[in-house]
């Protein structure tokens, strides 16, 4: 999470819920209309822009919505959509009345100054808004700290530089003094960059909004560069991660392959969530051990992640292993002490696993097995962070940005912008925030790595399935077989032909 609420949430509205034959359903996203009557609109100013004159049926339909999954048996149901994002006919903000702002919260991801820099340029260029302001350090910059003005000359080059432009922070949020500010200010668009904290902090803002009768909209633009929201394909920064990993796991690579039994051990980001890992070891194809939160791997014994080792460097002679953050917290002996420890953000404090799996590698083999090894640490966990966001992220951040003003402009509110297979939507915040994304152990996308990395599961299958949300799927698993050869379970998965949430994500590759 990126910030914590310190004041009590109002009572949320339930959600608007839409459905349709064929067992349609969707998500809705709220509109200012919902609660302000008589609401007067205007023509959008698109449709005298230069720039789109060319477009054809460049406004989005009224009933223009995106389906949640496009994998779906012949008879069954419609399923779950969300409201295709896009510009509207019909504007609910005067372009010279609009006076809006930017907020980034939380950790930093590569990619935040391209959002804002887009933002800006979209309302500046796209429909003649002159007001921006951005508040200078999350959440507590609204009542703590100078705002500072946005306009295209100063926003024109910040996206060749990393971090935030507008600084950040985590915790912070007061929903009271927020919103009096927002008041206060004259402020009626607001645009919120950050995580699933920072998320759930906008709803809860949203919601003071909507109790005032205030005519502002509240937009999110989901940030994380551990790719573990729900819902949306992928969160910006993600791709500019995975790029940056392969240049910590390629120095690994070429210190274990230069010497005796060498080691390259890699820790990439990673709390709950395994995607950065997962992903950077599928682009390597240089690594022979991937370690993720979600699945649980223990060190001595039969088929632990020791013996492992000592049979890679007998084979090869050397090995690279790339581990996540918040893999093995349960092995470290500090661990029940961690977990009760956290930061401004509400997230748990959690023990440097890199280190720790270091010294007992060093230990067993050099103490208990008598093998000589040499292992080198490498942590580019700040250097991933810290860069300038690359091409298809800068594109990606572009689309956000520009969906999130269309929507502002249009009258929705209470709503995060996302990429929903291949194509930009809102989402209610409260599908932002239910739950975190992680990588299904039980997926093609973990056999496709495991098949990459020729490493064992460590763990047999019925003990480390999690609950997923697919309970036929994990029964049938179960049903078809005890723990014991992979092979077999990599085929069972593979026969039963349901691709998780992540399988999406490389469905084209």
């Amino acid at each position: 999470m990126d910030s914590s609420n310190s004041a009590s949430s109002p009572d949320m509205q339930k959600p608007k819920i839409v459905t349709g034959p064929g067992g349609y359903v969707l998500e809705d996203v709220p509109h200012l209309s919902d609660y302000i009557p008589d609401l007067p609109t205007y023509p959008n100013p698109l449709q005298d822009n230069p720039a789109y004159s060319v477009v054809k049926q460049y406004f989005v339909h009224v009933d223009d919505t995106v389906p949640q999954k496009i994998v779906v048996h012949k008879d069954g149901p419609r399923g779950v959509h969300f409201r295709r994002a896009g510009p509207r006919q019909r504007v609910y903000f005067d372009s010279d009345e609009v006076h809006a702002c930017i907020v980034t919260c939380g950790g930093l991801c590569p990619g935040l100054n391209t959002v804002i820099r887009e933002i800006v340029c979209g309302l500046y260029h796209m429909y003649g808004v002159k007001k921006v302001l951005g508040i200078d350090g999350g959440y507590r910059g609204f009542y703590a700290k100078n705002t500072v003005h946005l306009d295209p000359k100063v926003v024109n080059d910040i996206h060749k530089r990393g971090g935030t432009i507008l600084g950040t922070s985590r915790g912070g949020h007061d929903t009271s003094k927020i919103v009096d500010s927002i008041q206060d200010r004259g402020i009626n668009q607001v645009y919120i960059i950050g995580g699933d904290g920072t998320q759930g902090g906008a709803a809860v803002i949203f919601e003071e909004i909507r109790r005032r009768g205030l005519k502002v909209s509240v937009v999110g633009i989901p940030k994380t560069i551990d790719n573990d929201i729900p819902v949306i394909d992928k969160s910006f920064g993600f791709d500019t991660a995975v790029e940056e990993a392969q240049r910590a796991i390629n120095a690994a690579h070429v210190e274990a392959d230069s010497i005796e039994n060498g080691i390259g051990l890699v820790k990439l980001m990673g709390r709950y969530s395994g995607f950065i890992a997962m992903y950077a070891t599928l682009a390597s194809r240089d690594v022979d051990c991937c370690l993720i939160p979600e699945s649980p791997f223990y060190l001595e014994g039969p088929g632990g992640l020791f013996e492992y080792i000592e049979k890679r460097l007998k084979e090869n002679g050397h090995m690279v292993i790339v581990i996540a953050e918040g893999a093995g917290q349960e092995l470290l002996s500090e661990s029940i002490q961690s977990m009760t420890l956290k930061d401004a953000s509400g997230n748990k404090l959690l023990q440097d696993v890199g280190l720790w799996i270091s010294q007992r590698i060093k230990d067993y083999f050099t103490k208990q097995r008598k093998i000589p090894i040499n292992l080198k640490y490498i942590d580019p966990t700040y250097m991933i962070r810290a860069i300038p966001s690359n091409a298809s992220d800068n594109v990606y951040c572009t689309l956000l940005a520009q969906s999130a003003v269309h929507g502002a402009m249009a009258g929705y509110t209470g709503f995060t912008s996302g990429l929903v297979n291949g194509r930009q939507t809102y989402i209610p915040f409260y599908r932002i925030i239910e739950k975190r994304n992680s990588v299904v152990i039980t997926d093609r996308m973990w056999a496709r790595l495991l098949s990459s990395t020729n490493q064992p599961s460590f763990l047999c299958l019925k003990d480390s399935i999690e609950d997923t949300g697919d309970e036929e799927q994990s029964n049938q698993l179960l049903a078809n077989g005890h723990c014991g050869e992979e092979e077999e379970q990599s085929n069972q998965l593979l026969a039963n032909g349901h691709c998780g949430e992540e399988d999406s994500l490389i469905s084209k590759i």
